[in-house]
Parts: structure tokens; sequence; C-alpha cells
């Protein structure tokens, strides 16, 4: 079993990577998620992934490849009211507890805590 202490935090490209594919691995799995996870992955799912490495990438890097208002396929088309976007925060909130530890890990909780709330007061 992995401790907390023996995780990496959030520091590299490679780990924003590792962030997002584990939690959409869980989204995919989800019986809440998955239907539309399966629609964005018919569409356009490269797309959809690229945008959102390049989100976490720039909300807990730095870098500048997101630019605010760049539409991310699934969540734009989750509902904006009712479980939905809870649940997508739930399992990144999973992911990030699995998979990292420290203060960019602890930064990308409160990140997607914050997203969960604020699409909940939408």
């Amino acid at each position: 079993m992995v401790t907390l202490s023996s995780l990496p935090d959030l520091r590299t490209e490679g780990d924003i990577k590792t962030l997002v594919d584990t939690a959409f691995g869980k989204a995919a799995n989800d019986e809440l998620l998955a239907p539309l996870c399966q629609a964005v992955a018919q569409v356009h799912w490269p797309r959809h992934l690229t945008s959102l490495y390049d989100y976490w990438s720039s909300a807990l890097l730095g870098t500048t490849r997101y630019q605010e208002g760049q539409l991310v396929p699934l969540h734009s088309a989750l509902p904006q009211r009712g479980p939905h976007q809870q649940r997508w925060a739930d399992l990144l909130l999973k992911a990030l507890e699995e998979k990292f530890a420290g203060s960019k890990a602890e930064e990308a909780k409160h990140k997607a805590a914050t997203l969960a709330s604020i699409s909940r007061a939408a």
C-alpha cells in the first residue's frame, strides 16, 4: 500500500497527464458520467484531453497554453445543475488522493472543489 508520504507532488507535465488520465479513467467507468464520456470520445476525445492537460498545467504549473474561456467539450456538455459537476470533482479528488500529495496536490484539490461549487451556484 502506498502511504501519503511516498506520493509525489504535482510538478511536471507528466504529473498533469497522470492526474487527468486517472480521473477520466474513473469517469469513463462511472454510471453517471460514462454516457457523456462516450459521447465526447466519439466526437473529439483527443482535443478534450488536450484542453484538460492545458487547463491543469496552466492552473498548477503556470504555463500559458490554456486560454480563459477555451471550451472544454465534456464540461460544456455537463448539465449546469444537478450531480454531474460534483461527481466529476469527486472523481478528480479521488485521483489526486490516489496519486499525489503535497502543496500542488492540495492546490488542485481546492481548485476542483471551487469549480464544483461554482457549477452548483450556476
